[in-house]
């Protein structure tokens, strides 16, 4: 995973360029808190999400629960369980991210998401 200023979220699909980017999948897009990754002393990216967040308490969003990026709409599917490639990170990291991983989404509608939008929950 690298950073980027800007990317293109895709109806359906996800975003442009992913090799998460399937049609109708529900795991389109990985949210991840900042603080989460903070706690850990990791940086973004390394737990392989999309979109990294900070102040947004993702583990108070549930399945269906929209969030507005720029002009992007994502669905909240499900929590992201951490599988055991996290232990190829750090040892213990699976455990450590249990109930932390994040969220998965899919995207509803179109739109470029850049780096520093706000995250409004809808």
């Amino acid at each position: 995973m690298v950073p980027v200023a800007s990317v293109e979220a895709v109806a359906r699909v996800g975003f442009r360029g992913d090799v998460h980017a399937i049609e109708d999948s529900n795991r389109q897009v990985l949210l991840v808190e900042q603080e989460t990754l903070d706690s850990l002393n990791l940086q973004p990216g390394v737990v392989k999400e999309n979109i990294t967040t900070q102040g947004v308490l993702l583990t108070s969003l549930r399945p269906g629960q929209l969030l507005r990026i720029s002009d992007a709409i994502l669905q909240i599917t499900n929590e992201c369980k951490p599988c055991r490639r996290m232990e190829e990170i750090r040892a213990g990291l699976q455990e450590l991210l249990r109930g932390r991983r994040g969220m998965l989404a899919r995207v509803l509608r179109s739109g470029t998401i850049h780096a520093g939008d706000a995250i409004n929950v809808m």
